[in-house]
């Protein structure tokens, strides 16, 4: 897929686990592990909302477009 998630990056960033990010956004750890690998299928807006503010983050921090071949 040409989208990238970019959040562990920014997990890095902020010194946060994922677990902690889990707590402040209310979103399971195991559904954000997938989202951090990739393997999601769809975001909510909601969620994106959520994550951006618990990392203090804009959405392109976390989703980047890479042209596939």
């Amino acid at each position: 897929m040409a989208i990238v998630i970019n959040l562990d990056v920014m997990l890095a960033k902020r010194k946060m686990k994922l677990n902690e990010l889990s707590e402040i956004v209310g979103i399971t750890a195991p559904n954000l592990s997938i989202l951090k690998q990739g393997k999601a299928k769809a975001i909510k807006l909601s969620t994106l909302d959520a994550i951006c503010r618990a990392l203090d983050c804009q959405p392109g921090d976390i989703l980047e477009y890479r042209k596939s071949d």
